[in-house]
């Protein structure tokens, strides 16, 4: 019986982070266009995703999803996106789980605040490492303050005001431990 129940977790928790990781490809393969550039919308998947599952799931998520999303659209960044995207989601996933536990909004929001710093410092260095110009990276620094702002903040909106983690709690996450 104990054994069934451990597959049942261990089924649960594959299938709930490979459907949000093929959001996270899905939401990089297009942009929102804005004057100069494209806002892509997968840090959104990448923060409530981070929020929700354990750091493991979350790197799933952020870091190889992001990696398969470049892969497939555009690959010259899809290392940068690897590394960077699957520490910001660690470090949310971190801070969501195990730091100030009696406060989970709190906590949350101290996680994705510093995952945005994460990100933006990230993919600044990665555009000046890859395309060898600090420049470029210091033209993109606007689109990436933007989309890790618009992704942290509608991570939380939908993890806490439209009650997605109460929903995760009550039927997902006791399926499968941290």
């Amino acid at each position: 019986m104990q054994e069934k129940n451990s597959k049942r977790k261990t089924t649960v928790w594959l299938c709930t982070t490979a459907m949000f990781m093929a959001l996270n490809v899905a939401m990089s393969s297009f942009g929102v266009p804005v004057p100069g550039g494209h806002l892509y919308m997968n840090d959104i998947v990448i923060c409530t995703a981070a929020i929700l599952l354990d750091p493991f799931a979350a790197f799933m998520v952020g870091g190889v999803g992001a990696f398969l999303g470049d892969l497939f659209f555009y690959p010259l960044p899809m290392f940068v996106s690897l590394v960077t995207h699957g520490l910001q989601a660690v470090v949310i996933s971190v801070f969501s789980h195990y730091v100030l536990k009696k406060h989970p909004v709190l906590s949350s929001g101290i996680g994705v605040t510093i995952g945005a710093v994460i990100m933006v410092v990230g993919y600044s260095l990665g555009r000046a490492f890859i395309y060898s110009t600090p420049e470029y990276a210091l033209l993109k620094l606007p689109y990436q303050i933007l989309q890790a702002a618009v992704g942290a903040v509608a991570g939380m909106l939908l993890c806490w005001k439209c009650r997605i983690h109460q929903l995760f709690s009550n039927r997902l996450s006791k399926r499968f431990s941290y």
